[in-house]
């Protein structure tokens, strides 16, 4: 049985009593779980951080495309991530932490036109890899759910300047699938001198 005591800021110290097994550790595993005997004391920051771990994990397998075992799990820790591959993120908002798929769009830092933007996904705040190797001119979230992003590519002619695309644009579905994330539809070429393109 685990007592733990949560005090608050000018609140009355409330005491939740849980009991549940001990979980089993791993051979050879180091454990990091307190004796069950032990009382703790934590601030609010800290209570908020162990409910969001105790939710429970995903053992979905590897995304084919991870690059590493780099965690974002605010929109804050998702952007600094994002600036240290190059691009400043242009709305931390997008950020949903509740979401298992979540994506923050960027623009290359030190472009003075806002143009180069990719997109950035993480899995569980987990980052996974950019929507395309090579930077978009632009790129809109359109819409995003659970465990789908949808991305609006504009379309440019090879003619068009970079302020006015005219090709229309391109709307791809991207949807993570037994934890592999997937674009659904046809994402559009960095460049071309005969037909549409991202840039």
């Amino acid at each position: 049985m685990l007592a733990l005591a949560l005090a608050g800021c000018g609140s009355k110290t409330k005491t939740v009593t849980v009991e549940s097994p001990a979980p089993a550790v791993a051979q050879g595993s180091t454990s990091t779980t307190p004796p069950a005997h032990t009382t703790s004391t934590s601030t609010t920051s800290t209570t908020t951080a162990a409910t969001s771990t105790a939710a429970g994990t995903r053992t979905a397998p590897e995304p084919a495309f991870t690059e590493g075992e780099s965690h974002a799990e605010g929109a804050e820790a998702a952007a600094a991530l994002v600036r240290a591959k190059g691009y400043t993120p242009t709305d931390t908002a997008q950020y949903h932490t509740g979401q298992t798929l979540r994506v923050l769009l960027g623009t290359r830092t030190g472009t003075g036109d806002g143009y180069g933007q990719q997109a950035f996904f993480f899995l569980d705040g987990r980052y996974l890899g950019t929507d395309t190797k090579e930077s978009s001119a632009q790129l809109k979230i359109v819409s995003q759910g659970d465990t789908e992003v949808v991305l609006a590519y504009p379309l440019y002619r090879s003619s068009d300047p970079l302020c006015c695309p005219g090709g229309g644009q391109r709307i791809v579905h991207f949807v993570l699938n037994d934890g592999k994330l997937t674009a659904l539809d046809p994402i559009p070429p960095a460049s071309s001198k005969t037909g549409l393109s991202r840039n």
